[in-house]
């Protein structure tokens, strides 16, 4: 499968890694033709891997990571053009974090979220939430004690779930799937009930498991 990767942070990497390793073509897509990131990590990933502007990648993907700083998020969607991704499974992994405050919080949630903006901005895309509650070092073959972790998701096309579903289980997940995208309001805020924990164990490898009856 060919991969848009929307984002040069470590969570891009991280999962673009994944996907080169799974046998997928990944382009990283970045504000600017030439970004010396994209094309440093496409260097390192391989053959299969490559780097372009935000709508190259948007393009070429059949489906497409969004991987971006909250505050970007939306120009970078804008810059990937909504033609580009309309049709597509886009897997969400953004959390709209707030630090004005010192510490971490959510610039939208309750009645909103990242995951719900996402999908009016791109309205044709087929948004899946997933992999926004966990370290970027986790998100491919998570190993530690207690594991395999589990990966809570949730969009509005069964389909994509589906997809992402797949996915998810090539990169040692088990999925929890709790709904339609709306779910993105519960998903983000366990995202900082995740942070702050780290924080005060003093580790970010830690993830989380639902205990089944």
């Amino acid at each position: 499968m060919k991969i848009g990767n929307l984002g040069t942070g470590v969570v891009g990497a991280a999962l673009g890694r994944g996907f080169v390793g799974r046998g997928d073509e990944v382009m990283m897509g970045s504000r600017s033709a030439g970004n010396e990131k994209a094309a440093a990590w496409a260097a390192e990933a391989g053959p299969a891997a490559s780097s372009g502007t935000f709508g190259d990648a948007a393009a070429y993907g059949e489906l497409v990571v969004l991987a971006t700083n909250w505050a970007g998020t939306q120009n970078a969607l804008d810059l990937a053009g909504a033609a580009n991704l309309a049709g597509k499974v886009l897997i969400d992994a953004t959390n709209p974090l707030d630090f004005s405050s010192g510490g971490p919080g959510l610039a939208l949630g309750h009645t909103d979220s990242a995951g719900e903006q996402v999908q009016r901005w791109v309205p044709e895309a087929k948004v899946v939430k997933a992999f926004n509650i966990v370290n970027n070092a986790l998100m491919v073959h998570p190993q530690i004690p207690g594991g395999p972790p589990d990966m809570f998701i949730c969009g509005n096309d069964e389909g994509a779930k589906a997809t992402v579903t797949g996915i998810l289980s090539d990169f040692g997940w088990p999925t929890i799937d709790i709904g339609g995208i709306e779910g993105a309001r519960y998903l983000e805020p366990m995202a900082i009930a995740w942070v702050l924990a780290c924080m005060k164990k003093g580790t970010w490898m830690n993830a989380f498991k639902l205990l089944r009856s």
